[in-house]
């Protein structure tokens, strides 16, 4: 009997034995429950009974939530493959942990400011509200997340304009290596592609531009089969959509993208598959129940998650190859 029904993983994969959900209400060796495990990062716990699997995603923002743990494979042919944005296809996280420690730079009002090693983990691959919260934690309790994210916003209204008129950051974005290759090499495949992140589109929109427009690809929205993402933030007299609440490693980005922007029902997830590369991506694609490819280069040993990778790859070549049934 494996340690975790449908993922047989153990400690040694990075996960952490606990005693007791975070909320309370499950506990080891009581009413079926075998064990329990932590990620590394603590973002999502796994309760395990005897045959099946919960899987509780932690929320900073007081609203957690626990889904089914559903059995994983990959069937060929693919029929769609599902993309993450920020480190997978572009690299650009470096740039928007800068916003962040630019944006807790300002509530202190200490323009020295800088983030530690130790909360890159926290600060990348969930939503704003997510890094904000770990951050006024940690460094500035006493302020509050609105004030934190109206700073945020207005410094990357201030550095997306100056990127825009050539004066911004020229390391902002840059394609992730073999990327073009990739995208042309699934479409003559004939794979469907989704693009997927936790990102804002007023910020992860102009990324996927940048980058097509580098690489010769033209306009990302013809070329995509869908992109899904967190929507639009809320403002003061402004309309928001829901994004913040539910952000990988929720599972309903990738979700979305599968059964409503490619129209692939739920019981032919196995012809699709997820390419991430941080830890909270990872799991998010694993609970929306489609087979998961790690990529080197994120956070995902750091929090602990790569144990939940199906396949874990160095390049987009090796990718490929399980795609063609190679590896």
């Amino acid at each position: 009997m494996p340690v975790i029904p449908t993922l047989n993983l153990s400690e040694a994969d990075g996960l952490t034995p606990i005693a007791r959900a975070s909320d309370g209400l499950h506990v080891a060796g009581r009413d079926g429950v075998r064990s329990i495990w932590r990620t590394g990062d603590g973002k999502v716990e796994f309760i395990a009974f005897a045959r099946h699997t919960l899987a509780l995603v932690n929320s900073s923002l007081g609203y957690p939530a626990y889904y089914p743990l559903h059995p994983v494979r990959l069937e060929r042919p693919v029929q769609a493959v599902l993309m993450d944005l920020d480190g997978t296809s572009v690299h650009s996280e470096a740039f928007w942990i800068w916003i962040i420690e630019r944006t807790v730079a300002s509530l202190l009002g200490d323009p020295d400011f800088t983030l530690e090693e130790a909360d890159l983990p926290y600060v990348a691959g969930h939503s704003v509200s997510e890094h904000l919260s770990y951050c006024l934690a940690k460094y500035c309790p006493d302020k509050s997340l609105e004030a934190a994210r109206d700073l945020y916003f207005r410094h990357t209204h201030r550095e997306m304009q100056a990127i825009v008129e050539g004066r911004g950051r020229v390391d902002a974005f840059r394609p992730a290596p073999g990327l073009r290759e990739f995208l042309l090499a699934l479409k003559e495949r004939g794979i469907r592609v989704a693009l997927v992140t936790s990102g804002l589109y007023e910020k992860a929109y102009p990324e996927i531009l940048a980058a097509f427009r580098s690489l010769g690809l033209g306009d990302p929205e013809a070329f995509y089969d869908a992109i899904i993402t967190a929507g639009y933030p809320l403002g003061r007299g402004q309309a928001g959509t829901l994004g913040e609440l539910t952000p990988k490693p929720h599972p309903w980005l990738y979700a979305e993208a599968a059964r409503v922007g490619l129209g692939i029902p739920f019981e032919q997830r196995h012809h699709v598959l997820g390419i991430e590369d941080s830890g909270a991506g990872v799991c998010a694609i694993r609970l929306a129940g489609f087979f998961t490819v790690g990529m080197e280069g994120g956070n995902i040993r750091e929090s602990g998650t790569q144990g939940l990778c199906n396949a874990f790859c160095s390049d987009f070549d090796d990718v490929l190859a399980i795609i063609d049934g190679g590896a």
